[in-house]
């Protein structure tokens, strides 16, 4: 294995050199589900309980990397979110959300880690409460497809029920169970330690775009168009990608829009007025039926969905390319570039990353380093 988080792993080392885990300490949480006290000690006890599963020795050594980092990074966005409710219950809305996001940014920018793994921890920390809370959910059955995606459903059962055996709380059995179910559920859904296999990428996207109950439903497939949406930040290659990947196909880039109209990337009053003008081409594109890709940095998924139903609407179909390059390398791109971006913004930018996710478009595909991955 050619990478892991840290070789030293004991506390006092990772407290003292990161300051994300030195946050942790003396965040508070409910006494009801954690009276073990902050987030700095319940992560040590999740870690301990981690190394002490009979199951966890049984990992490969990669295994074990991607989920002791999901556990040392599960909560570690306890630290923005916490906060007394109405009454005087302590509470972290979002913190797992955020702490995909930062968890990302962590094994980016900071401790380099290879694409596909680093998403798989983003993804641990992102779904750590799931098994606990699935039956919840407004739709069990495709939140559950849609985790299984991304992560290895049985790495989440392991972290969860760590998660539970690193706290001190009145309804740990319970909890246990609850993962128990998980697991039997997966297995159902044919999801266990594998992602849900779906008949097509048509069929993948009707299933999460629509209300269907059905996940082995397979759609016509007559499309009048294929769009290309293009995701990634500023220098990380996207022209490149298209001279490259894309030649003869018409682009609608936001990028160019300016350009033409001298209107700064800064100017956030403008940005409105640039976006309906690019939707004006692509709308006559698609009224075309003519193939095309949409240049802009898509970096969430909001955005991405607002196009996406835009170019289905059309009845397109929508292939979406996340770019990515080495941190260093995209610093250094970005510094030749002529429009070169603000190494601030950037840094804000990529603290809103959201890897597009398989179930977004009828194909997602992510463009690493110069080279296509298929997930």
């Amino acid at each position: 294995m050619s990478w892991v988080f840290s070789r030293d792993k004991s506390w006092d080392y990772l407290s003292s050199t990161f300051s994300f885990i030195a946050d942790m300490d003396g965040v508070q949480q409910d006494l009801i589900h954690h009276a073990e006290g902050d987030v700095a000690l319940h992560t040590q006890m999740v870690l301990s309980a981690l190394e002490q599963m009979p199951e966890y020795s049984l990992l490969t050594a990669e295994e074990q990397e991607i989920l002791w980092t999901a556990a040392l990074l599960h909560d570690v966005e306890k630290r923005s979110t916490t906060r007394a409710d109405c009454n005087g219950r302590i509470i972290s809305p979002g913190h797992a959300r955020k702490g995909e996001l930062t968890a990302r940014q962590i094994l980016f920018q900071q401790i380099p880690v290879p694409f596909a793994i680093r998403e798989q921890i983003a993804a641990l920390v992102r779904f750590h409460g799931l098994p606990l809370w699935l039956m919840e959910k407004p739709n069990p059955q495709k939140a559950l497809l849609a985790a299984s995606l991304r992560v290895d459903t049985y790495l989440l059962t392991l972290l969860a029920k760590a998660d539970v055996l690193g706290r001190t709380c009145h309804d740990a059995q319970e909890l246990l169970e609850r993962i128990e179910l998980f697991e039997l559920y997966c297995h159902e859904q044919l999801c266990w330690r594998e992602p849900r296999e779906f008949s097509s990428g048509e069929a993948r996207f009707h299933y999460f775009s629509s209300d269907s109950e059905q996940p082995n439903y397979q759609p016509y497939d007559d499309y009048g168009s294929q769009v290309t949406l293009l995701c990634g930040l500023p220098g990380m290659g996207k022209d490149h990608f298209i001279q490259q990947q894309g030649k003869g196909v018409p682009v609608v880039s936001l990028d160019a829009i300016r350009r033409e109209y001298q209107i700064s990337p800064e100017d956030k009053n403008a940005n409105g007025w640039v976006v309906q003008q690019a939707k004006q081409q692509a709308r006559e594109k698609l009224r075309n039926k003519q193939d095309f890709i949409w240049n802009a940095t898509n970096l969430t998924a909001q955005m991405r969905q607002q196009l996406v139903k835009l170019f289905v609407s059309y009845n397109a179909r929508v292939r979406i390319v996340y770019i990515e390059q080495d941190y260093k390398l995209w610093r250094q791109q970005n510094s030749h570039r002529q429009y070169a971006v603000p190494d601030k913004v950037l840094d804000r930018m990529l603290g809103k990353l959201e890897v597009p996710t398989p179930e977004e478009a009828h194909e997602v595909c992510y463009f690493i380093d110069s080279m296509i991955l298929n997930r």
